[in-house]
């Protein structure tokens, strides 16, 4: 057994990231508690012409036609915080931290940290029809990614916190620790490495042990259904086609809003006041549909809402979501989900065999989260730690993978990376094992190689290696069978006349030569060909001795793609044979034991191109 192969490629570094994610997570349970009791404020401020963080729902409001100026004053708002703060704070913030994970480096600015939560309280509170999870994803990873600015870490490291952090903050206002590490390994952080899933899943335990002293604990949407009978797996298929199609309909609306905003004659700061007015008056004709809505979702839940009710709450909602976000405005998408999903749940839920009608609103609710935002698994998970119903776990997943494979089959993208599409980067989310780690120098290397002697004269090398019959680009230059160097055509050109007769390891006697070793990932030894734009490097036994083993080029490193290849482009094709009479038909690689009047199997490998002509 070799010692240096092991499952996981980590290093005691990853202790000290761990304690910093655990602070991290504790930090931002304090930002989303600060978040909602600014979200109480400014509802107060707007609605009730109080200062006061009391919790009270922006539809109790008794401003009449009012009502229409306070989405607006809000959006003006936001629009002078995104215009002269910073415009990172438009959106709805998991597109932004994605976007700063894979092109910005993890590196986020103080006033993302302070400016997001101060503009999505404006908007939420002024009754933008949103959710706090957004913009605490956004402050949350903010936070995590100035604490590792400030310890000087790495760009891999910083990612890590910057998720922790942002997960940490969607646990404290859902207390869901358990979806929130799903978010995280769906959505944000492209690998699967115990450098990122340890910090996350510390950060996000944190947050859970800390979320009661703060914000409560229990389930935010307490529930209790029946299991559901034999139809009840079709049903969920039903209701996962319906849900992927509200996800895609949902998804086309808000981008043609979006691109209809990007053709106005007026700067984008006013966008979030024109977007405003839709949803002012929207809230006058339906003023349940104004802010977060959290009350709204527990009704739709529990079925508390009369048809005509439900069916006016969707449309609106669905409405002045997608206008007030096409704006630019802050604010989140998860909430809005919540209850048009939950929405279309209650509609259904009479027609639908299988179950009670009141567990339909919850199915609905978390198909409709992962089809939108392209996560089953975490939307599953999410809808069960939100209600605490195990009875409709199993629904819960089958509905929620439905409607994530209708929205990989029609969308390319889904309502988050399109948004980062647009800026001019393209995400691919599929990811696996890198081919490269997965395999080591000593499984790819050339182990039969042509050596030139230490003592050998420049003028013999040049003669007798890079000559006419020259069948290499480098060669490596050993002493007894120790390495001294590789040499090139551009190191001896480097030499003068004078040196042809001096031996061509003095060549080598001011530096140390780049090599590999055999235990190292080829994945390693690729970026160091990389950085230093070499072509090839020597393997040695180790260290110590610098005995020279093999040579390992950019042509061996191409080998474990092979594999890749041979899995993705390859299939295996069966055909069965009927032979009465093995003398006269015999299949090539037939089974020679099989008697007579058996089955034998042809197997045939074809590539997808073979198969496609």
């Amino acid at each position: 057994m070799s010692e240096h192969k092991g499952d996981f490629a980590t290093d005691v570094r990853l202790l000290p990231i761990s304690a910093i994610a655990a602070v991290g997570g504790a930090l931002s349970t304090v930002a989303a508690d600060f978040l909602l009791h600014l979200i109480r404020f400014f509802t107060n401020l707007f609605f009730f012409q109080q200062a006061s963080t009391a919790n009270h729902s922006p539809s109790e409001n008794t401003l009449g036609w009012l009502v229409i100026l306070a989405p607006v004053i809000g959006g003006l708002l936001v629009g002078l915080i995104a215009r002269f703060g910073s415009e990172q704070i438009r959106g709805h913030g998991i597109p932004e931290a994605i976007e700063a994970i894979l092109f910005g480096k993890s590196k986020m600015s103080p006033k993302v940290a302070v400016l997001k939560p101060l503009a999505s309280a404006i908007a939420i509170g002024s009754g933008g029809p949103f959710g706090a999870e957004g913009p605490i994803i956004m402050t949350g990873g903010a936070i995590g990614s100035l604490v590792a600015q400030y310890f000087h870490l790495s760009s891999a490291e910083r990612k890590s916190l910057l998720v922790a952090g942002a997960v940490a903050g969607m646990t404290a206002v859902f207390g869901t620790p358990v979806a929130a590490v799903l978010l995280a390994i769906e959505l944000l952080l492209f690998e699967l490495r115990p450098r990122s899933l340890l910090p996350v899943a510390i950060a996000c335990a944190v947050a859970g042990f800390t979320r009661p002293l703060l914000l409560g604990s229990g389930p935010l949407f307490p529930l209790h259904t029946l299991p559901l009978g034999p139809l009840g797996l079709v049903s969920s298929a039903v209701a996962g086609l319906i849900a992927g199609a509200l996800s895609w309909g949902l998804s086309t609306c808000l981008y043609k809003v979006e691109d209809a905003f990007g053709k106005l004659p007026i700067h984008w700061m006013w966008w979030p006041a024109l977007g405003a007015v839709a949803v002012g008056i929207g809230g006058y004709f339906q003023p349940r549909t104004l802010g977060v809505g959290y009350d709204v979702i527990g009704d739709l839940l529990q079925n508390h809402l009369a048809l005509k009710v439900v069916v006016a709450i969707v449309l609106v909602k669905a409405i002045i979501w997608v206008i007030a976000l096409a704006s630019g405005t802050s604010g989140g998408v998860l909430a809005p989900l919540l209850m048009m999903g939950a929405g279309v749940g209650a509609v259904a839920g009479p027609y639908m065999p299988g179950g009670e009608p009141a567990v339909w609103p919850l199915i609905f609710m978390a198909a409709a989260l992962g089809g939108m935002m392209r996560a089953p698994v975490m939307a599953a998970v999410f809808a069960f730690e939100l209600t605490g119903d195990a009875n409709a776990l199993l629904p819960l997943l089958a509905s929620a993978a439905v409607a994530y494979g209708f929205t990989v089959l029609f969308m390319r993208r889904s309502i988050l990376t399109e948004k980062i599409a647009r800026r001019g980067y393209h995400i691919y989310r599929e990811y696996s094992i890198d081919p490269l780690e997965r395999h080591y120098v000593e499984e790819v290397m050339t182990r039969g190689v042509t050596t030139i002697e230490a003592q050998t004269t420049i003028a013999t090398v040049l003669s007798d290696y890079f000559g006419p019959g020259q069948k290499f680009r480098a060669y490596p230059v050993v002493a007894s069978g120790r390495l001294v160097g590789m040499v090139d055509r551009a190191l001896l050109d480097s030499a003068s006349a004078d040196d042809a007769g001096v031996a061509v390891g003095a060549l080598f006697s001011q530096s140390e030569p780049d090599v590999a070793l055999p235990g190292e990932t080829c994945r390693d030894v690729a970026a160091r060909l990389a950085v230093r734009g070499l072509d090839r490097v020597p393997v040695i036994q180790n260290e110590k001795t610098c005995q020279l083993i093999g040579i390992v080029s950019r042509h061996d490193l191409l080998k474990p793609s092979m594999s890749v290849f041979a899995e993705e482009r390859e299939r295996e094709q069966f055909r069965s044979v009927w032979t009465p009479d093995v003398s006269r038909v015999r299949p090539v690689e037939a089974d020679d034991d099989a008697p007579d009047g058996h089955v034998n199997v042809v197997r045939q490998k074809i590539t997808v191109e073979q198969r496609d002509r």
